[in-house]
């Protein structure tokens, strides 16, 4: 397995033991004992409940402030909060596609479908099929959407064959890592709804493209005939900047400069899990902040679990990982960023310069 390095002291991690073969396949049934034994796994009602209704309400208090303010550059505060706000509601979305909010699956899928498509605007049916692959295969090399090449390279073989103005961008994606992300928000929506037009049959394909069409025909409609052209575009540029960087820095320190996982490596599930995921440490701020998503190891291992419940379950894996020697990756949100940046450049480097001299590489290479 190929292990990303990482900076002294970046990440914490268990101290080894030695296991014998088969024990993680063991531990992770014994984890899975004493999870349900103390009934984490089961559902959170009142939690969600009050997180839908609070983030209703942001929502209502913001878009009264949009009408209230009119033309004003002050708007683009607003368009911040709406930022933040979608955002938030897509963490609902993405723990409603995981089943963590209701025991029944239909009823995850629709309130999913609805916050994704009516209120955030990307599709509900993309960002399962893409994000279940995720979860199968985290890391690895083939199987991991998340690993492939994108505006940014993951891995060192997409690195060399960038050319040109690509090559620029990836020699230096580490330190562009977080202005491209404000980029993001718009990628996201154009992805997921240009993935509704494939000819592979898609779940809810016409309800999810008339949702989102009427989504963006009444919140551009409104952004429009409220301001200005010019401040309309500002508006809408900030809110999808805001909306890219916040989904971009809440996923990237999840599994970015963790190992990759060969396309011919076998790992059995607990391994596969806990080695290529990373905690985010601050408890429960880190949990609001990130949608539960610090809780990284817990959520893979056990995708269904409400969040009020990840930080005990939090405990029992690291109890487990501890007693078999399998690395434990905790770090602290400031750190992940650094080992993000530091990773990305690290794979950046094997991008040609677009300025070398082939014959001139040939002879440095002697």
């Amino acid at each position: 397995m190929d292990y990303a390095s990482n900076p002294p002291g970046a990440i914490r991690r268990t101290k080894p033991r030695t296991s014998a073969p088969g024990d993680t396949t063991k531990s992770f049934a014994a984890v899975s004992r004493v999870v349900k034994e103390t009934h984490l796994l089961d559902r959170t009602r009142v939690f969600y409940i009050l997180l839908f209704s609070g983030l209703m309400l942001a929502l209502g208090g913001a878009i009264t402030g949009f009408i209230l303010l009119g033309d004003s550059w002050f708007q683009l505060l607003i368009a911040a909060a709406l930022g933040l706000i979608f955002t938030q509601f897509a963490f609902l979305a993405h723990e409603a596609s995981h089943r963590q909010v209701f025991a029944s699956g239909p009823a995850n899928d629709r309130a999913g479908r609805f916050i994704a498509t009516a209120i955030v605007g990307i599709s509900y049916a993309w960002w399962m099929n893409k994000h279940s692959r995720h979860h199968a295969n985290p890391n690895k090399v083939g199987k991991d959407p998340d690993i492939e090449l994108d505006t940014i390279s993951f891995q060192e073989k997409d690195a060399e064959t960038a050319r040109g103005l690509r090559a620029l961008i990836t020699r230096k994606q580490g330190y562009l890592f977080f202005p491209l992300l404000t980029f993001e928000g718009a990628n996201l929506h154009v992805r997921s709804v240009a993935a509704l037009f494939i000819r592979e049959p898609v779940k809810g394909r016409w309800i999810e493209l008339s949702t989102i069409a009427v989504r963006f025909i009444v919140v551009f409609g409104a952004i429009f005939w409220l301001l200005p052209l010019g401040m309309a575009l500002a508006f809408i540029g900030v809110q999808m900047a805001v909306f890219g960087v916040y989904m971009g820095a809440s996923f990237a320190p999840n599994h970015k400069g963790m190992p990759i996982v060969g396309a011919d490596e076998k790992l059995d599930f607990f391994a596969k899990q806990v080695r290529t995921s990373r905690n985010i440490s601050g408890g429960w701020w880190a949990s609001a902040l990130m949608g539960g998503l610090n809780y990284q190891v817990e959520h893979h291992l056990f995708p269904n679990m409400p969040r009020p419940h990840l930080a005990k379950a939090r405990d029992i894996v690291r109890e487990h990982c501890a007693t078999l020697g399998v690395p434990y990756t905790e770090t602290t949100l400031v750190e992940s960023y650094s080992i993000v940046i530091g990773y990305l450049n690290r794979v950046g480097l094997s991008a040609r310069d677009p300025f070398d001299c082939p014959m001139v590489n040939q002879f440095r290479r002697v």
